[in-house]
């Protein structure tokens, strides 16, 4: 295959030469060769290594009325990713060998991208046992990342015992920071807004906490640690001096927290409290939105995450406090980053590349993603026409759920193609 006329990273149009999964030529009136094979024309769109998305609620097995492998993994090419890891709070719960198996064959099986299970940290995200990080680790799925998601590893010595097990096979426990006791009941952001609207707040400081305390113990271990969806200037504060002293720490923040303030709760389109904005951890404050964009900018935060996490449309279109929490995103996050990052002159292409793709890799530790475009590396390959407009529209979503907070909102770039080693798997915007 021949993909014309595309600029890596936003750089001066060239051809890319695919053979056997992998780049094979860069250069420019590249023809198809004595093989012959499929051209496909860029149209000067901008070359991206395949996203990969640290965070992602696939619900399978047993929430396959929200989101499958297969309509999840359709959503992910539709966003440009040829890797997203999936998150253990499924039913079973990911938290033995045979489960991450299962989720990673049905990966395999659909072939819209390559998913790599997430493992539970602790038996039943219960917080009382250490799941089964080893014969996660040695299974097929090889799992390196370990997580209770949706819930916080509260207990410290439970935290300090996982970071000490997954030392021994070089994994990563990443940490949904939410201290239990500082928000039960919470239903937003604490702060004028909660105030104003009656509902339970959700402290900044129940995140922070969490993360200072999980800061220390990773250093105390010489383990490593991942903060999932940073959402406060304290946070960052706090991740800024941990990465000072050395430790091994990475984070990630989302793109909604990088665009969405609490200010929706109240006054969303179509008036208070609407559920589609109800999201753990929640929106916060505009001063909090700038302090995670200048942290991701600077490297203090590692990486976008989507945190993609589908419900059906009971779940969401109920009153808000019997509403679940959270947010699709997978199909928006690279025009949100855009928006949020790109357009305010804080991250050019290569740093759009370096924390949707190259770095999540290499936390997760997926050797065949994050790779530069460059001969021999794999074709992992994201094109992307920044100059598009897009209004969302989430009944046209390859997503089974339409949880979507941007409905409705002009966004910017649009996916043009996604190709895993090689094969396209979204031509023309559209699934192949």
């Amino acid at each position: 295959m021949i993909i014309k006329n595309v600029r890596i990273l936003g750089g001066e149009p060239v051809d890319l030469r695919i053979a056997d999964g992998r780049i094979a030529e860069i250069g420019t009136g590249l023809g198809a060769g004595p093989g012959g094979g499929e051209t496909v024309e860029g149209g000067g769109a901008i070359a991206l290594p395949g996203l990969v998305d640290l965070h992602t609620h696939l619900r399978e097995p047993g929430r396959e009325d929200a989101e499958t492998v297969q309509t999840g993994t359709r959503s992910a090419a539709r966003g440009g990713y040829t890797a997203v890891h999936a998150m253990a709070n499924t039913s079973p719960v990911a938290d033995t060998a045979g489960v991450v198996e299962q989720v990673w064959r049905l990966g395999r099986e659909f072939g819209h991208c390559d998913v790599q299970p997430v493992g539970a940290v602790t038996v039943g995200l219960e917080g009382r046992q250490l799941a089964e990080l080893g014969a996660m680790a040695d299974s097929a799925a090889r799992v390196r990342v370990f997580s209770d998601d949706g819930k916080c590893v509260s207990d410290a010595v439970l935290m300090r015992r996982a970071l000490e097990y997954v030392k021994a096979f070089d994994g990563v426990v990443a940490q949904h920071a939410q201290e239990p006791r500082l928000t039960e009941g919470a239903q937003m952001n604490e702060g004028v807004v909660s105030g104003r609207l009656g509902l339970t707040g959700w402290p900044a400081v129940a995140e922070e906490a969490v993360i200072a305390r999980d800061c220390l113990l990773a250093a105390h271990v010489g383990s490593r640690l991942h903060v999932c969806h940073v959402s406060t200037a304290g946070s960052v504060e706090i991740i800024r001096w941990a990465k000072s002293k050395g430790w091994n720490i990475t984070a990630e923040v989302t793109p909604h927290h990088l665009l969405l303030t609490d200010d929706l709760v109240e006054e969303s389109p179509v008036g208070a409290y609407n559920p589609i904005y109800k999201v753990n951890p929640p929106l916060r404050t505009h001063a909090d939105v700038q302090a995670l964009r200048a942290a991701l900018a600077d490297g203090t935060i590692d990486v976008v995450a989507t945190d993609h996490a589908p419900h059906p449309v009971e779940d969401k279109e109920t009153e808000w406090p019997a509403a679940a929490m959270g947010m699709i995103g997978l199909e928006t996050a690279l025009s949100v980053v855009q928006e949020a990052m790109v357009e305010t002159g804080l991250l050019d292409w290569a740093g759009v590349a370096e924390r949707m793709s190259l770095t999540p890799a290499r936390i997760g530790r997926l050797s065949g993603h994050g790779r530069p475009l460059e001969p021999g590396a794999p074709a992992n390959i994201t094109l992307y026409d920044p100059s598009a407009r897009t209004e969302v529209d989430p009944s046209a979503y390859a997503s089974k759920s339409r949880n979507t907070p941007y409905e409705g909102m002009t966004l910017p770039g649009r996916v043009v193609a996604t190709f895993l080693r090689g094969t396209p798997t979204v031509l023309e915007g559209k699934l192949v």
